[in-house]
């Protein structure tokens, strides 16, 4: 038998050359302003899923993350490095009749990222120790994952974390977080909206004048990003379905920059019987618009919803989705050529929740059901509610909910909605009690070109 060449990485932009997986992580974005896709999607066997049932997170990760990263890492050296990733509680709980919310909230900076933070990091710890020179980690966050690429990354030798994050739309928790770490790890306070962040950070990615500067991402515009956020679609799958007879799952997911979503898709694509992917967004409706019209036109500036972390209006993850669809989104967001929309319809359904409705789901989830959501998972579930009010039978259908984040850090909103303070987790028990420091600065590309310059070179 011939061996399968081991998966390379394509940019959506697709005029540059395909590199490795080494190559694709340590670069983030590609230098045509691209984003890196796999050039084939491993398949995963009905029989496979079936075997899985009783393994760990840790365990099914290994086996969804091996052919991506093959030829790289060794299978020893990546089990050992999920592992040690991987060492707290996914739970999964049950709602009511076959719905679920699957709580991602138990990492050590109560966040989702925390599962594509650790994964890289490691990574990229590993892949320096063979290499010399150090390595710049520039990142922008809406609100979570900043505090989990700066957790991630604190004190790992020959990389330094700059954070960009929209200093008036963040919350208090959310900051002090990735302001309260130092060592190195850097968090600058822009003066604008996070689609400013993440433009200041991809101009970065293409100027010239860093080229002496070894500049790579955290955020989800890296395809590192988006690979570990496809293991938990498959783990919730086999923890809850009816694996051997393939039983189809729905899942709800609130959705910003779209990487969350992005990596349903590569779970579908791998195999995983997804019967609907339910994209919820917040007042920021760019995608669901485009999905019902077909023309895409981006929120400028961004809308400010209590679902901070969403608040983008020109997602960085919608190119890729356009491009598994066969169409091509530019950089700039320019619809070069269209997707097959009418495929991506019947594959996804895409929603806009507004902060009333918002505010009314965490009240009824709790009265109902005893259940805290705080206000991206409840953006989540008001989709699902929507998804089912539009399609006959489909509550009838295994549902999992993401909750993305802990409610303790939003507990302001929380407390004004259902009366009480949810208990923070160790991770954010003390945050006032830390020393808070970070840099400011306007919306201006040079400005940050020119403190890198200065800190860097």
């Amino acid at each position: 038998m011939v061996p399968m060449m081991p998966i390379r990485y394509y940019s959506t932009n697709r005029s540059v050359p395909e590199v490795t997986f080494d190559a694709a992580l340590l670069e983030g974005q590609a230098s045509d302003r691209g984003l890196y896709l796999p050039d084939r999607f491993p398949s995963i066997t009905p029989e496979e899923l079936v075997s899985w049932t009783n393994l760990s997170y840790s365990e099914i990760a290994f086996n969804v993350l091996s052919p991506f990263t093959a030829g790289v890492f060794s299978e020893k050296h990546l089990k050992q490095l999920c592992e040690d990733a991987y060492d707290f509680d996914v739970p999964i709980e049950h709602v009511n009749g076959n719905h679920h919310i699957m709580r991602l909230d138990r990492g050590p900076t109560a966040s989702f990222k925390d599962f594509a933070a650790r994964m890289m990091a490691r990574w990229m710890g590993s892949l320096l120790d063979g290499q010399p020179g150090e390595l710049v980690i520039l990142t922008a966050t809406s609100g979570d994952t900043g505090s989990a690429v700066a957790h991630a990354y604190e004190g790992v030798d020959r990389i330094h974390v700059v954070v960009l994050f929209p200093i008036e739309e963040v919350s208090t928790r959310q900051r002090k977080q990735m302001t309260t770490i130092g060592s190195n790890v850097t968090t600058i306070g822009i003066n604008g909206k996070f689609d400013d962040c993440q433009a200041m950070v991809k101009c970065a990615f293409s100027d010239p004048d860093l080229t002496a500067i070894r500049l790579t991402s955290a955020n989800s515009i890296n395809i590192g990003r988006l690979l570990p956020q496809s293991v938990y679609y498959c783990y919730a799958y086999v923890k809850l379905a009816r694996a051997a007879e393939r039983e189809p799952i729905v899942f709800s997911i609130p959705s910003g920059n779209f990487g969350n979503m992005m990596g349903a898709v590569i779970a579908r694509k791998m195999g995983l019987p997804i019967r609907r992917i339910i994209i919820a967004t917040n007042a920021n409706d760019e995608v669901p618009e485009f999905l019902q019209t077909g023309d895409y036109r981006k929120v400028a500036p961004s809308r400010l919803c209590i679902s901070n972390a969403m608040n983008v209006g020109h997602p960085s993850n919608l190119a890729r989705l356009v491009d598994v669809y066969g169409g091509w989104l530019d950089e700039a967001g320019t619809l070069q050529r269209a997707p097959d929309l009418d495929r991506m319809r019947e594959d996804i359904y895409a929603v806009s929740i507004s902060d009333d409705q918002t505010r009314k789901t965490i009240k009824d989830v709790h009265d109902r059901f005893g259940i805290l959501l705080e206000p991206h998972g409840a953006v989540g579930w008001a989709g699902m509610e929507q998804y089912f009010r539009d399609h006959q039978g489909a509550r009838e259908h295994l549902t999992v909910c993401i909750e993305t984040a802990h409610p303790a850090k939003f507990p302001d909103e929380v407390r004004s909605i259902v009366g009480l303070d949810p208990a923070p987790p160790p991770s954010i028990a003390n945050l006032d009690e830390r020393h808070e420091a970070y840099d400011q600065m306007s919306c201006d590309y040079a400005a940050l070109r020119d403190w890198l310059l200065s800190r860097f070179v």
